[in-house]
C-alpha cells in the first residue's frame, strides 16, 4: 500500500505531499504522510482513499436456495426474514426434544415412585416369580405400570431404599414435571420463542463481538464523502476583502471584558482588510454570492482550516470566479424557517427571492441578481415573507419597512430601490427584524465605539426613503462600520477584527443600551491609526460548545494514552540499565565505604590529638627530636674514631 502511495505521489496523481514514512511496530500499523504547505489534507486523504487500498469496498449478490431447491434473488428484508423462522424451527425443535426426553425421565420416575409407596407389595410381587420377565408381567398387571417402570423398578437398587434416595426421586419427579410444562408454554407463546432467539443472539454478540471495522455510506458504492470522517465541530468562517479565506475553531478566541485591546486575530497583506466572519458547523452548506451576482455552493469543511494568526488561502482556489470577481457574502444554504432571499447592494437596491430556486448549484454557479456597472451585492439575508428590513448606511442613516414592500422577483431580476444615499453615502448593514419589540440594534462605529439601541426607536419608512438619524456621527466616532440585529434574552459574543489585524471578542452584556442619536461607548481601543474593519456577532450555543469539549476531552485521552506508552518505554529502559549498572554501582559502594571509614578514623584521631593540653604535648615532642638526633649522631662518631684509627 504504502509502495503504491509512493508511485501515485512520483506520477503526479496526487500531489501536494512532500514525504511518506512508514513507522509500523508491534503495537500497530502507522504511516506518516506529510504534505506541503498549499495542500488540503482532506482532498489529499480522499484521492488516497480513492486509488489506494486505504479504503475498499466490496459487493455481493445476496443469492440463496429459499422456498425449495430453485436460487432467489433476495433483499435484506427478505434475508432475515428467512434467517428469523429458521432460527425458530431450531428453537422449536430442540425444545420439542428436550420435552420428549423430560417426559421419558417422568415416566420412569412416577413408575419408581409407586414402587417406592408400596415396596413390599413390590418385593413380594418379584420373590413369588419364578423368572425376571415373569416378575416383569406380573408388575406390569398387579401395579399397571409400563413395561419401561417394570424394567427399571427391577433395576433399582436396594439403596434406593433409603429415606434420602426416596426423596431425592420426588425432587426430581417435581422438577421433570416443572420443565415439561415450560416447554410447552413455549411452544404455544411465540414471543417468548422469539425472546429465546434475542437472548441467544446477544449472548453470541458478547463472547465474539468486537468492534466495527466497517462503514456503511448512504452513497454509491465506490465515492467517499468527507463528511464520514470529518466531526460537525463549530467554526468561523474569516473572509478578506482581497478573498483570502479559512476557518477556525471559535475557542481560539478568548473573551475579554469591554474596552480591551485584543489578540492578534488574523495575519493580512498590505491593503486587506477583513470583510465577513461567519459562524458555522463543519457540515454545513454555504452560498458564496459575488459582487457580480453570481452564487456558489461548497461545504464549509472544503474550506481551509488555519490557526488564529494565519493568512488563510485565496477562495479561486476553491470556486471558479472571474477576473475581478470577490465574494461579497457569505449564507447557510439549509437556513430553518426561511422561504426567501433578501438582497442589498452598496447603492441601496434590494431584492427579494425565494429559497428554493437556489438550489442544485452548479459548480460554475448561478446568476443570483442582474447587478448594473458601478453597484456591487454586498448583503444577502434569508427570510420568512414576514419579516421586517433594516439598512444601516455608512454616514448613520437607517431605514425600516416591511419586506413585503418587495415583491418576490427571478434569480435575473435586478430589484428596486430600498434605500435614498447621500452623497458618498454607502450601505454597511443589512439585517432581518422577526420581533422589532423584544429587539436591539447593535451600532460599531470604525474607531472603536459602539452602542445598543432598541429597535423601536427607529421609526417605520416606506421602501426607498432616506431613513432616520442612527448614530452621532463626530471625528471621535468616525463612519459606522457595521451593525447586527439581536433579539431579547439572547446571549453571545461581540467579534471585533481591525483593519492590521487585531482582534478583540467580548460579552455583548457588557455593552449598553444608548438613545439612537447617541455616539457609544468604547468598546475596542485601537493603535494609532488603526480602524475596525469587520464585526460578528457569535451568538451562545450549548451543544456546539458540548461538542468542542468532547472532541478536547477526547484528544486528551489520546494524549494520555500515548503518554502512558512513553512512560512504560522509559521505565523498561531504565531497568534493563540498572541492571547492567548494579555490579559497578555494588563496587563503588564499598570504595566509598572503605573512604568512609579512613575519613573517620582520620577524624577520630585529630580530635584527640586536639583535645591534648600544650603543655604536656610539648616535652614529648622535643625528647622525640633529641632522640632523633642522638640516633643520627652515633654512626657518625663512630665513623669519625675509625678513620682516626687508620691514620696512626
Amino acid at each position: 500500500m504504502i509502495e503504491r502511495m509512493a508511485q501515485l505521489v512520483n506520477d503526479k496523481i496526487i500531489q501536494g505531499v512532500s514525504d511518506i514514512r512508514d513507522e509500523s511496530d508491534r503495537e500497530g500499523i502507522r504511516v506518516i504522510i506529510e504534505l506541503k504547505k498549499d495542500s488540503y489534507p482532506q482532498k489529499v486523504l480522499n484521492q488516497f482513499f480513492k486509488h489506494t487500498e486505504l479504503q475498499s469496498s466490496f459487493g455481493y449478490n445476496m443469492i440463496a436456495l429459499a422456498d425449495g431447491i430453485q436460487p432467489r434473488l433476495l433483499n435484506l428484508k427478505e434475508l432475515l426474514q428467512i434467517f428469523i423462522d429458521h432460527r425458530r424451527v431450531v428453537v422449536t425443535r430442540r425444545v420439542t426434544f428436550d420435552r420428549d426426553r423430560a417426559r421419558e425421565r417422568a415416566h420412569i420416575l412416577e413408575g419408581l415412585s409407586i414402587a417406592l409407596h408400596s415396596i413390599d407389595r413390590v418385593i413380594e410381587t418379584i420373590k413369588k416369580s419364578e423368572t425376571k420377565e415373569i416378575a416383569k408381567e406380573n408388575l406390569v398387571k398387579k401395579f399397571k405400570l409400563s413395561e419401561l417402570q417394570a424394567d427399571a423398578i427391577l433395576q433399582m437398587r436396594l439403596q434406593t431404599l433409603a429415606g434420602l434416595e426416596r426423596q431425592k426421586i420426588e425432587d426430581e419427579l417435581k422438577e421433570q414435571k416443572k420443565f415439561i410444562a415450560e416447554c410447552e408454554a413455549i411452544l404455544k407463546d411465540k414471543k417468548r420463542m422469539d425472546g429465546i432467539i434475542k437472548d441467544e443472539l446477544k449472548a453470541i454478540k458478547t463472547q465474539y463481538g468486537d468492534t466495527r471495522r466497517t462503514t456503511v455510506v448512504k452513497h454509491a458504492v465506490g465515492e467517499f464523502s468527507a463528511k464520514d470522517t470529518i466531526p460537525n465541530a463549530p467554526m468561523i468562517v474569516a473572509l478578506t476583502q482581497t478573498g483570502y479565506v479559512k476557518r477556525l475553531s471559535p475557542m481560539q478566541f478568548r473573551a475579554q471584558h469591554r474596552g480591551g485591546k485584543g489578540v492578534k486575530g488574523m495575519t493580512t497583506k498590505e491593503d486587506d482588510e477583513i470583510m465577513s466572519i461567519l459562524h458555522v458547523m463543519n457540515h454545513d452548506d454555504l452560498l458564496f454570492f459575488t459582487n457580480t451576482g453570481r452564487v456558489f455552493q461548497s461545504p464549509a469543511y472544503e474550506l481551509p482550516q488555519a490557526s488564529r494568526v494565519a493568512k488563510g488561502q485565496a477562495i479561486v482556489n476553491f470556486l471558479q470566479l472571474q477576473p475581478e470577481e470577490r465574494i461579497t457574502a457569505i449564507l447557510k444554504a439549509d437556513e430553518k424557517e426561511t422561504t426567501h432571499l433578501f438582497m442589498v447592494t452598496s447603492k441601496g437596491t434590494v431584492k427579494r427571492t425565494e429559497i428554493n430556486q437556489f438550489e442544485n448549484i452548479r459548480r460554475s454557479g448561478l446568476i443570483a441578481q442582474k447587478v448594473p456597472k458601478g453597484d456591487e451585492l454586498k448583503w444577502v439575508v434569508s427570510t420568512t415573507g414576514k419579516n421586517e428590513i433594516f439598512i444601516l448606511t455608512k454616514k448613520g442613516k437607517a431605514i425600516r419597512f416591511p419586506e413585503g414592500d418587495v415583491r418576490p422577483m427571478g434569480r435575473a431580476a435586478a430589484g428596486v430601490r430600498g434605500v435614498r444615499l447621500g452623497p458618498g453615502d454607502i450601505v454597511v448593514e443589512a439585517a432581518v427584524i422577526s420581533d422589532p419589540k423584544t429587539s436591539k440594534l447593535l451600532v460599531v462605529m470604525e474607531n472603536g465605539l459602539g452602542k445598543m439601541t432598541p429597535v423601536e426607536e427607529y421609526r417605520f419608512q416606506g421602501r426607498g426613503g432616506t431613513g432616520v438619524k442612527a448614530a452621532q456621527l463626530t471625528p471621535k466616532t468616525g463612519d459606522v462600520v457595521g451593525g447586527c440585529v439581536l433579539k431579547e434574552g439572547e446571549d453571545g459574543d461581540l467579534l471585533c477584527i481591525s483593519k492590521q489585524g487585531q482582534a478583540i471578542r467580548m460579552r455583548l452584556s457588557d455593552i449598553p443600551s444608548r438613545g439612537r442619536a447617541t455616539q457609544g461607548v468604547i468598546v475596542m481601543r485601537l493603535n494609532a491609526r488603526d480602524k475596525v474593519a469587520t464585526m460578528s456577532v457569535v451568538m451562545e450555543d450549548k451543544e456546539s460548545e458540548e461538542a468542542v469539549t468532547q472532541a478536547a476531552q477526547e484528544e486528551r485521552k489520546g494524549e494520555v494514552v500515548e503518554i502512558k506508552k512513553e512512560e512504560r518505554r522509559v521505565e523498561r529502559a531504565a531497568a534493563v540499565v540498572g541492571a547492567k549498572a548494579a555490579p559497578i554501582a555494588t563496587a563503588t559502594a564499598t570504595k566509598v565505604n572503605a573512604k568512609a571509614k579512613v575519613a573517620v578514623t582520620f577524624q577520630k584521631t585529630k580530635v584527640a590529638v586536639a583535645a591534648k593540653p600544650k603543655a604536656a604535648a610539648k616535652p614529648a615532642f622535643v625528647k622525640t627530636r633529641v632522640a632523633e638526633k642522638a640516633a643520627k649522631a652515633k654512626p657518625k662518631a663512630a665513623q669519625a674514631k675509625g678513620k682516626k684509627k687508620g691514620k696512626k
